[in-house]
């Protein structure tokens, strides 16, 4: 028997293949430090954990709506207007099972055979794969590093064609941890409305920004622009939630109600106690929010600096989520590597230090750490790194 199309045509995921094989030196004993990871080192809030508790006593472990909980729904929408300062109706919302999952419904329900998606590089590295699997066609533009892995009107302009449907601009990045300023979004949100495309706005990471940099939704700059946005966001990042898998998506009532049919016949609704706690994490104490962000600017601040002292390391200082994305290729001819690839395995096999390759995200000459690990090891992992390519130079 044969495999459907859709899915021979997808590229294994880099972030898993590296993090699985970490954790396969780590059950033989070996001392691996990963930095490979994509969710927060806290636990979920008490708070939190307590409310979802609290529902399933209640009894409340049975079928929501499809689309979510009315009561989170609004939620949802107290968020957008205290943080946004946009309005949303309850029929303008849908809650999915992760942030991922809202983008996987949302390409399913605006794209046909063909579509075209254009996607900034470097890219989070379910975008693509999501775009196949709704038989559209991923369309990159480099996001070069000099414009801080960020695109320009210009370079939007100039991919549009009449099979475009839609862009994504994902801010903070995912890998890259650069954000978008409200001028440099309303300029790219004027072509997208003079082109009349969808903007899909990844916001999953707004509560993680560094310094004085300000998280702006596209979707707040105009009226114009919130009725052609469609925002996909939850609490896995904020809030620490990732394996609760509460997501949402934001926008056009239309999509919203195509999305939620979808679901329907699907995956019926996200968890029932998981909603609970997903009221609470939003209406709830947001101190351990704010004490989380402070630890990773913390252990950012500390560790950029040391990333840059590496020789043949170059690493811009992130604003947001908490990834670095030095471009690492000068490090790589230094110790007799071809590509980043090779410098990557040979980091884990002899360094024992687990980062992603950038080839996985569209920009090969990358790798990825996660600084959602302790100080000490992020700081250990460092010195095991340039130890490597002091001895190997």
């Amino acid at each position: 028997m044969q495999l459907a199309q859709r899915v021979k045509a997808l590229t294994p995921s880099t972030t898993l293949a590296i993090t699985a094989k970490a954790k396969e030196m780590k059950a033989q004993g070996i001392d691996v430090i990963g930095l490979g990871a994509g969710e927060p080192d806290f636990n979920t809030p008490e708070h939190i954990i307590e409310a979802a508790y609290e529902s399933m006593k209640k009894g409340q472990t049975k079928y929501t709506p499809a689309g979510g909980l009315p009561e989170l729904k609004d939620a949802i929408i107290a968020k957008f207007e205290k943080d946004q300062g946009i309005t949303y109706k309850r029929s303008e919302i849908i809650v999915t099972i992760g942030a991922k999952h809202a983008l996987y419904t949302l390409f399913q329900v605006i794209l046909d055979a063909g579509d075209e998606v254009i996607i900034p590089t470097p890219y989070w590295v379910s975008y693509p794969e999501q775009v196949k699997l709704a038989d559209g066609k991923p369309v990159y533009i480099e996001g070069k590093e000099e414009n801080q892995f960020k695109i320009s009107p210009e370079q939007l302009e100039a991919a549009i064609t009449e099979k475009t449907k839609a862009v994504i601009i994902n801010s903070p990045s995912n890998p890259t941890g650069m954000l978008y300023t409200a001028e440099e979004l309303k300029a790219l949100g004027e072509v997208a409305l003079r082109k009349n495309i969808w903007i899909i706005s990844d916001e999953i990471y707004e509560k993680l920004v560094y310094g004085d940099n300000k998280h702006v939704s596209i979707a707040e700059l105009s009226p114009e622009l919130k009725e052609q946005t469609i925002i996909i966001n939850g609490v896995s990042k904020s809030h620490s939630m990732t394996g609760w898998r509460i997501g949402y998506a934001a926008g056009n009532e239309q999509v919203i109600k195509a999305m939620t049919d979808l679901a329907s016949h699907s995956t019926s609704n996200p968890t029932a106690p998981s909603q609970y706690g997903s009221i609470a994490a939003y209406e709830g104490t947001q101190e351990p929010v704010e004490e989380m962000k402070e630890a990773f600017e913390k252990r950012l601040n500390v560790i950029h600096a040391q990333l840059n002292e590496i020789p043949g390391f170059s690493c811009l200082k992130p604003q947001g989520a908490f990834y670095l994305f030095p471009n690492v290729k000068e490090a790589a001819k230094l110790t007799g590597f071809e590509d980043v690839d090779g410098f990557v395995k040979a980091l884990l096999e002899e360094a024992k230090v687990a980062v992603i390759p950038g080839s996985g995200f569209g920009s090969p000459d990358n790798i990825r750490l996660s600084y959602a690990t302790s100080l000490e090891a992020l700081e250990a992992a460092v010195e095991r790194m340039a130890t490597y390519v002091k001895e190997h130079m």
